[in-house]
């Protein structure tokens, strides 16, 4: 029943490099580390390798497929019709063996792009599912926004486009190397002159001729689809944008319904989509721009190996069969080379992508780095497995609180109301308690995690089995039925027992008077020793409040309750009240001035219980 986990000291994040700033080398090897610690790198491995030997295979069977070619001609030229039996036969042996290696090659590659989306989500969901790090998200502002986008397209489109180029850019350079050498062989063949008298040779002069022209397309595609590049990493942001406005909506559908907001809501929708359209049409006037450079490139590619080959086939130098070789050969080296300019806007799509997911995740590693110099509450665990409190100051949005002692302790068994102060002082002592607000000086002692559950105004209960729901977050085989359906008994949601099983939306299935007694149905179920209600008086009705009060005087004697805001209903339940009173913002640690004291910084886990006392 691990409700409060290890106490992380999260806080503001030190500042790193932006990861614009540090290029796409860093980005790609932060990945690659991780997937080298990870439990997929074997499986990944192995394919990897796989494909590597099928794409070298298809490269080699290329290479004779050329070869076949010069050899076809010159069979036609020579219209040696006896021998046209035998080169056809060659032809489907040749091809076969290649169909069968390119379907391989395609089925391998899947499933590595299966095998990395699969490894990125998880790296992605652990990273954000770590103790106290979704909220922390969630209060990091801009970065925070729509984490979703990051860990299902994001990661989908990272993984596959990751795979698709890293092999294509592969196969090119096998068949760039593979080629290169045919095409400088069959150059040797290709003579010119300055009269009739002088001769001369280029050596591989084609291979020059195919790397000139390549470069000069690769050139101009990178001066022209540059741009795309932001374009898509704006893109996406949108995109995510759009679609939370959708999915807010739909999830607040009532209130607007009652508050008759359509119209509005309406607007805001259209103002976010019109933002998508507008990128979508800047992304659309450039890729029109790139294709006059990949298609002119693509068109003239039939025709400039024939013209550059031509001296040698007109002076008789190249057979037709040499001659188709020497084209067959250009054009894959041509192709491997152009791979940059037909893979530009895939590429630019796949930086950005990198750029979002890499500083996602370097973001959610950073938000348990404090800063240097900011002000922090130590927490740690109580020797005795009390609460304690020793010159607690909290920093608020605006101001500060603090205890009107400078040491306070809470024994087992109290029934404690944090009063005083402000609603929002007080919510942010029960959440620096949970380890969520860190904002502010001296230290909190708590009990064993095992032995905490915090009970919020609005109950959280999670997208599955009711069972599950009323075990959360602990695991429903590890509690016996006849427990859970008695702390349904016993809240009046006998009505459900039936549904234990059933997978449902159950904070939208459920009124909100059901939902909390869910919540108290969880309470009976883990019985923990230390209870704090977030606002009992704006979470609960007075009904709630009598119930809670008997469930925690019978079943739960002997519980710590600890609770802000209380209702007619608990009249006399609470035996102490803690008051918070305000205090001016704390200033900077160190220029701090206050006649509250403050502990000196100390590291966790050396916070002893006789130290507090020493303060009072």
């Amino acid at each position: 029943m691990a409700f409060v986990s290890d106490m992380p000291q999260s806080g503001p994040a030190k500042r790193k490099p932006d990861m614009a700033d540090r290029g796409v080398a860093v980005q790609l090897t932060c990945l690659l580390r991780a997937l080298g610690a990870s439990r997929h790198r074997l499986r990944l491995g192995v394919l990897a390798f796989a494909l590597v030997i099928v794409v070298c295979a298809v490269a080699y069977g290329q290479i004779k497929l050329n070869a076949w070619n010069g050899a076809f001609y010159d069979t036609l030229e020579h219209r040696s019709f006896a021998d046209l039996g035998g080169q056809l036969a060659m032809f489907l042996l040749i091809v076969g063996g290649l169909l069968v290696l390119v379907v391989g090659q395609t089925w391998l590659q899947e499933m590595i792009k299966i095998q990395l989306r699969e490894w990125l989500t998880h790296d992605l969901l652990d990273k954000w599912l770590a103790p106290k790090r979704p909220y922390l998200l969630a209060h990091a502002g801009e970065a925070g926004v729509n984490p979703d986008q990051y860990m299902q397209a994001d990661a989908r489109q990272l993984a596959e486009l990751s795979a698709s180029l890293a092999f294509g850019l592969l196969q090119s350079t096998l068949i760039l190397c593979s080629f290169a050498g045919v095409l400088w062989i069959l150059s040797s063949g290709i003579h010119f002159t300055l009269d009739h008298s002088t001769f001369f040779r280029i050596p591989g002069y084609m291979l020059w001729c195919a790397l000139a022209y390549a470069a000069a397309g690769s050139w101009l595609a990178w001066m022209v689809g540059r741009p795309l590049i932001r374009l898509n990493a704006e893109r996406y942001a949108r995109e995510a944008d759009f679609r939370f406005a959708v999915v807010r909506v739909h999830e607040s559908a009532e209130a607007i319904a009652i508050h008759g907001g359509e119209t509005d809501e309406r607007r805001t929708a259209a103002a976010s989509m019109g933002r998508v359209i507008s990128l979508s049409r800047q992304l659309a006037n450039g890729l029109a721009r790139l294709t006059w450079v990949t298609s002119g490139y693509g068109w003239l590619a039939l025709v400039v190996p024939v013209l550059v080959a031509l001296p040698g086939y007109i002076r008789g130098d190249l057979s037709l069969g040499g001659l188709m070789m020497v084209v067959g050969a250009f054009n894959q080296v041509q192709q491997a080379l152009r791979w940059f300019v037909d893979n530009f806007s895939s590429i630019a799509d796949w930086r950005a992508t990198l750029y979002r997911v890499v500083s996602f995740r370097e973001g959610l590693l950073s938000l348990n780095i404090p800063a240097d110099d900011a002000g922090r509450i130590t927490v740690d665990y109580h020797p005795d497995g009390a609460l304690a409190f020793a010159n607690l100051s909290i920093q608020l949005p605006e101001g500060a609180a603090a205890f009107d002692r400078p040491l306070i302790e809470v024994e087992r068994g109290e029934h404690v109301l944090i009063s005083g102060c402000s609603d929002s002082g007080r919510s942010e002592l029960l959440r620096a308690v949970a380890g969520l607000w860190p904002s502010g000086s001296g230290t909190i002692l708590l009990p064993p995690p095992n032995q905490v559950m915090f009970m919020p105004p609005r109950p959280y209960l999670p997208f599955t089995t009711l069972r599950a729901v009323v075990t959360y977050p602990e695991q429903a085989d590890g509690f016996e039925e006849d427990a859970v359906c008695a702390a349904l008994k016993r809240v009046g949601l006998e009505r459900l027992i039936a549904k234990l099983d059933e997978k449902e939306r159950w904070d939208k299935l459920l009124l909100a008077d059901e939902q909390q007694r869910l919540a108290l149905a969880r309470l009976l179920v883990h019985a923990p020793l230390w209870v704090f209600f977030e606002d009992t008086a704006l979470g609960m009705n007075e009904d709630h409040c009598r119930l809670m009060r008997s469930i925690v005087a019978t079943e739960l004697a002997g519980t710590t309750v600890i609770g802000i805001g209380s209702s007619p209903a608990l009249e006399g339940f609470y035996t102490r009240t803690l008051r918070l009173r305000p205090l001016q913002p704390i200033p900077h640690p160190r220029a701090r001035t206050s006649s509250h004291r403050h502990l000196q910084p100390v590291p966790a886990g050396e916070v002893s219980l006789r130290a507090i006392r020493s303060l009072s």
